[in-house]
């Protein structure tokens, strides 16, 4: 079976250096990120996580439909 063609997001240039950053790298690293961040807040209660997922529920709801 083939490889699937890599889908290339950004090109990070340091020094004589070049990275090639995909799609699902930039995905997954955004994830961690944004989920650090929640827990961050969460832990040091500055933000109330049943009130996110409240807020979150409340955009999806208005943003997205599901496929049909």
């Amino acid at each position: 079976m083939t490889q699937p063609e890599k889908r290339i997001a950004l090109t990070i240039h340091y020094g004589d250096q070049k990275r090639e950053i995909t799609f699902d790298e930039l995905t997954l690293s955004n994830n961690l990120a944004l989920e650090a961040l929640v827990k961050v807040l969460a832990d040091n209660k500055v933000i109330d996580v049943n009130e996110l997922k409240q807020a979150m529920e409340k955009i999806r709801q208005e943003r997205y439909e599901s496929p049909k």
